[in-house]
């Protein structure tokens, strides 16, 4: 999956940054299916004289709500008095989203603002009225939004696993995790030796649904309690100490759950899937998508579902847990006019008829119209329960949330990173080829970067190094260690003063520093940690011997693939960034997947900020 917050014309819809290609369907307002320059990559088409509503949606029904949206804009509920409504949805991490809303949203990187925000949970509505509250600002959603649909957060575990708990007959749950996370025996309890340790797949909850529900059902479980959590119960040590229980077993973080799940898919091809993770904590809707052969929930033109050898089965937290409720907040901000009110109004009482509920079934989620019994895809034989779950959870305060995403943070594995950065001369062209005059793509990056450095705890181990051709006094030098992996606590402030003094230099030797970064770190590879390389770059492999290219790449690809492998494996995992348009995207996914890490597309630089962050989420 290409990993980047979409990327849009304000005025026409770009989804192919997030991997969508949904066929083009003509609008009943619309007067075309193009963009202003002719192009037909906008799912939606021309909107007309019609009001547009701009919608930001949480990733996981962002093929629902298009296909919601594409049968309103057609239908005579689009029509509002003497006009027209058009909605157009796209994707929005809900922690960044959140983060925009309460900053500031900047249409220049985050496109278009929202009339209507559907976060995965109104969690998120009621962290961002709290974010505000504490800046001195009013709400900007409402605190009783309109929920057209539910998925619960499940415990995805592989079947064989599953099994050797005695799920379902033996309930499991969050204190579970936490003893399987500090065993010292692993699976070998369970007569699994060749299991390897208990590793789970978490995403972080700063920026994911799964990963906020599942940080709030494993602070209640560490209470006893299945409401009222307040900050005493989270400042208790015992709370603390289960919550660093948990985090201990941690494969590494991230900002969505398909990064997991592609890699849990892409290893299950090979066999080695039960390796990868033991468990991951998403949403039904997503394990329903994955039991189907759809990790990512985005069927691409001519992409055939393909089974997985070893299907996932959902484990309902036996303490309770959460749903995701798809709020449809109509924004409260001076941005949003009366007409698009209107139209965006329409909008959810659309959704909420019958009809679209049964879209909404069909897609995997639990309709929010009681009227929509639930049923298939929601079955058994798909490794969900329709039954479940028997016990929920009371959504904290939103000061208690925030409480929480404060302890998480000193809570979370930690991490051993070497920051890898890309020095060549290609670096000292304009971000902006249309601006000759625009900053670097160096600048940018080294922005970027050292902004990056604030989302590291201090005691997370951080390294500098960068590359290019004929660096320093030795002309075969390919890089340079700038700094050696040290705690932020000594090396914060130089590494971003030695990032900011860094220059354009030569050729991009990208093999080469990927092979000996991936081997220097695993020399000193810690066990208790997440240990991980960020390679950035910003083109192709280019050391002077392009007839060697493939055999090189081949040697790295070996060397990479055997450090997650076999039972003395050492997982250092390379998270790639592709920046700017001439960066080799599609072997630097190769890299990344090979390490069962993610690749990211950052191909236009006034992204590479949010990306940069992003890939920090990991840790």
């Amino acid at each position: 999956l290409v990993e980047m917050t979409a990327r849009r014309n304000p005025r026409w819809l770009m989804l192919a940054t997030i991997g969508l290609a949904v066929g083009l369907v003509a609008a009943g307002c619309s007067t075309g299916s193009g963009g202003s320059d002719g192009s037909t990559n906008d799912p939606f088409g021309d909107p007309g004289d019609c009001t547009v509503i701009d919608v930001a949606v949480s990733s996981e029904k962002i093929d629902l709500m298009t296909d919601l949206a594409q049968s309103f804009n057609r239908s005579d509920d689009a029509k509002i008095g003497d006009g027209c409504a058009f909605v157009r949805p796209v994707s929005k991490a809900s922690g960044g989203a959140t983060t925009a809303l309460a900053e500031g949203w900047d249409e220049s990187t985050e496109g278009a603002r929202p009339v209507i925000w559907s976060p995965a949970a109104s969690s998120w509505g009621q962290i961002l009225n709290q974010r505000l509250a504490d800046q001195g600002q009013p709400a900007m959603v409402s605190s009783k939004p309109v929920s057209f649909m539910l998925t619960p957060l499940v415990i995805g575990m592989p079947k064989p696993m599953a099994d050797a708990l005695g799920y379902p007959e033996t309930p499991i749950g969050w204190a579970d995790i936490a003893k399987l996370a500090t065993s010292g025996q692993g699976w070998a309890a369970y007569g699994h030796p060749e299991w390897g340790a208990f590793k789970l797949g978490k995403t972080n909850p700063n920026f994911s649904t799964s990963g906020l529900n599942a940080l709030i059902g494993q602070n209640y479980a560490a209470t006893g309690k299945e409401r009222d959590l307040s900050k005493e119960d989270l400042n208790d040590p015992k709370t603390k100490a289960f919550g660093k229980q948990v985090e201990s077993s941690v494969v590494h973080y991230g900002d969505i759950t398909m990064t997991f799940l592609n890699n849990w898919f892409r290893t299950d091809r090979s066999g080695t899937s039960l390796l990868y993770a033991s468990a991951v904590a998403v949403e039904e809707k997503s394990l329903i998508d994955y039991n189907n052969g759809n990790p990512d929930g985005v069927l691409d033109p001519g992409e055939t579902p393909r089974k997985p050898k070893v299907p996932l089965v959902a484990i309902y937290p036996k303490e309770g847990t959460l749903y995701s409720d798809s709020p449809l907040y109509v924004v409260d901000a001076d941005w949003v006019s009366k007409d698009e009110k209107a139209g965006a109004e329409a909008f959810i009482t659309s959704v909420q008829r019958p009809a679209s509920q049964k879209k909404v079934l069909k897609y995997g989620f639990r309709p929010g119209n009681p009227d929509v019994a639930v049923g298939a895809p929601i079955t058994k034989a798909n490794g969900v329960d329709p039954d479940q779950p028997a016990k929920l959870l009371q959504v904290p305060k939103p000061e208690v949330m925030i409480q929480m995403l404060d302890n998480w943070k000193q809570q979370r594995k930690g991490a051993r990173v070497l920051l890898v950065l890309d020095v060549s001369g290609s670096m000292e062209e304009p971000a902006d080829p249309d601006d000759p005059a625009s900053e670097t793509k160096l600048d940018l990056a080294k922005r970027a970067a050292i902004d990056a450095l604030d989302e590291f705890k201090s005691d997370d181990q951080v390294g500098l190094r960068v590359f290019s051709t004929n660096l320093g006094s030795n002309e075969d030098q390919n890089y340079l260690d700038l700094l050696d992996v040290q705690p932020m606590s000594t090396n914060r402030e130089d590494l971003a003063s030695k990032i900011r003094d860094q220059l354009p230099q030569h050729a991009t030797p990208l093999y080469e520093v990927t092979q000996e970064s991936f081997t220097d770190m695993a020399d000193d590879y810690d066990p208790s940690l997440i240990n991980a390389v960020v390679l950035l770059t910003d083109g192709v492999n280019d050391d002077g011997n392009p007839d060697d290219d493939r055999d090189q790449l081949d040697q790295l690809l070996t060397t990479l693939r055997r450090g997650t492998d076999g039972e003395n494996a050492k997982p250092i995992r390379v998270f790639t960034i592709a920046y700017g348009k001439q960066a080799d995207f599609d072997t630097l996914e190769r890299i990344a997947q090979s390490t069962n890490a993610a690749a990211y597309d950052a191909s236009n630089p006034a992204t590479i900020s949010k990306v940069f962050t992003a890939v920090v989420s990991n840790f």
